[in-house]
């Protein structure tokens, strides 16, 4: 941070939007090239095969989607044209169709995030000088570019939510600069992003209404994310599929209705007419509750702990997040936390606006101090493996690949994904089905069959299956362990057993990637290499 004194602030935060914008992309692209495995690698699948098809007409459509749904759950086929409107409302994506034509791969997602993520900070720097000097304006920005709540999530697999900060701070600016055509488009685009990220826009149309700012907006705001969010989860999503009220509200509202099945007017009842247990989820677990709340303050100084205006812009955002019974939800690295980012910061900036005098020499070196902390702490947690060619995923006991050994076992899988044509249908372990998810019909390993467009049961032609990287984490990583275990399983019934009279057969293994083909014979060589590395794998 030193360099912003030798100078402009302006520069000063291009300097640093660059800087995090080359590295994040480095990394991102490092892992995804290396094949390393993150803990939600089939998430990058999903979404790029959405893109794929909508870059194809098929809007919003994917094989992958369909393996997460209620009906696959239950027994029935994934199916090519299942929409995944039903499980996430996510029309904001569409607005990235044309950089997914010219950047079209998972590998062109990550970098989309990134430089939406980036983008955001530049806009939040132009609002802070609404009110701030460069200096100060400057030190706000460096803030966010520095938050492990921004971070890790960025550094994660594509995901929807990345578009929150960029929109949700360009409405605030908008907002400042009564430019009221603007604030209903942003507005509009919050709501597109997901079918909860209405409860942003809900938190920042009580903010204008409780802080008698912009009360007339804030009605019209808060009304507007309401009336959306239920008519969507309740009257549209369903025309698409039941998985939102069968799944997803009982696996994170689940807790305050007592039904199979629940949708959101039944959450939102269960919550006013139980006090008690809401107040108990909010309060529980206490040791990763207060944590998560210390890493999101933690850039910033902790100065939203006393900003009234941070409380009621990303109150709502918070409520939700402390509620979901969800263990995942309380990860600063996940994307739920870049949800309280928009609120936070910009409730920072207007504490700021009011208490300009505090902005001394020593609370800017505590700050700075703070800033480098969470850098630290960013760091050190190897957010999403992102920094595992620097970092052991595991001390005790050690669990560490190097660069050298990641392109290496890389090489071998992208020899074995090139005897897979580009139009065949394939089934693929998790961190590499988003290698292969740029096409119609895709399946996460083990699945095998799907109901195509015709309407018919559908063998996948290949199937690729790397165990190496589920060997080398096994010892410190028990869900890695039952992979394993489940995957070895599953090659044996697939390489044993005939489908339509034929059987899959094992055409080529290299450093622990099995590549099979359904009608082909297995290939000798192939075959003995395979029982010999299963000689090194763990016995359950």
């Amino acid at each position: 941070m030193n360099f912003l004194r030798k100078t402009s602030p302006l520069r000063g935060v291009i300097i640093i939007a660059v800087l995090f914008w080359m590295i994040c992309t480095a990394l991102v692209l490092q892992r995804y090239y290396t094949f390393f495995p993150t803990f939600v690698a089939f998430d990058q699948g999903i979404f790029n095969q959405v893109f794929w098809n909508n870059l194809h007409g098929r809007w919003f459509e994917g094989s992958l989607s369909s393996t997460e749904s209620v009906a696959v759950m239950q027994g029935n086929l994934p199916e090519v044209d299942y929409h995944r409107l039903g499980q996430h409302f996510t029309p904001a994506l569409s607005l990235w169709t044309l950089w997914y034509a010219v950047f079209p791969s998972a590998a062109g997602l990550s970098v989309l995030q990134v430089t939406l993520i980036t983008a955001a900070g530049l806009v939040l720097y132009a609002l802070a000088r609404h009110y701030h000097p460069p200096k100060l304006a400057a030190m706000i920005t460096a803030s966010y570019y520095g938050a492990i709540a921004l971070i890790s999530p960025t550094l994660a697999n594509f995901h929807d939510i990345c578009q929150i900060p960029l929109f949700a701070f360009g409405l605030f600016w908008a907002l400042e600069k009564r430019r009221w055509w603007l604030v209903g488009l942003l507005s509009v685009l919050i709501l597109m992003v997901r079918e909860d990220s209405g409860v942003v826009l809900f938190g920042i149309g009580f903010y204008c209404v409780a802080s008698r700012r912009f009360p007339r907006i804030g009605v019209a705001l808060s009304v507007l994310s309401l009336v959306y969010m239920l008519a969507l989860t309740n009257l549209i999503m369903p025309l698409f599929s039941n998985d939102l009220s069968d799944r997803f509200m009982i696996e994170q509202f689940g807790q305050f209705t007592d039904g199979q099945s629940a949708s959101t007017l039944d959450v939102i009842w269960g919550i006013l007419s139980n006090p008690l247990r809401l107040i108990q989820q909010l309060l529980t677990p206490p040791e990763p509750t207060v944590r998560y709340l210390l890493g999101q303050w933690l850039p910033l100084a902790f100065v939203p702990i006393i900003s009234m205006d941070a409380w009621m812009l990303a109150g709502f955002p918070i409520l939700k997040t402390l509620i979901q019974n969800d263990p995942s939800a309380l990860s600063l690295h996940l994307r739920y936390a870049q949800t309280w980012v928009p609120g936070l910061f910009y409730g920072m900036i207007l504490w700021w606006s009011r208490h300009p005098q505090l902005f001394k020499p020593r609370f800017r070196q505590i700050w700075i101090g703070c800033i480098c902390l969470s850098l630290i702490f960013t760091i050190t947690a190897n957010p999403n493996r992102a920094l595992s060619w620097l970092i052991p995923d595991s001390i005790q006991p050690w669990v560490y690949v190097s660069p050298a050994r990641q392109w290496q076992h890389a090489q071998a899988v992208r020899s074995l994904l090139a005897q897979i044509p580009p139009d065949a249908s394939v089934t693929a372990t998790d961190h590499i089905v988003a290698h292969v998810s740029g096409r119609r019909e895709v399946l996460r390993f083990p699945l095998l069959k799907l109901r195509n467009d015709a309407e018919q049961e559908q063998l996948m032609e290949y199937a690729i299956a790397d165990l190496w990287y589920l060997q080398q984490s096994q010892p410190a990583f028990e869900d890695y362990r039952k992979t394993l275990e489940a995957n070895q399983q599953a090659i044996a019934r697939i390489l044993r057993r005939r489908f339509g009279g034929q059987r899959y057969g094992l055409i080529d293994f290299q450093d622990g990637v099995l590549l099979m083909q359904w009608g082909k014979p297995s290939n000798p060589e192939a075959v003995a290499n395979w029982e010999a590395y299963r000689q090194t794998l763990p016995r359950s």
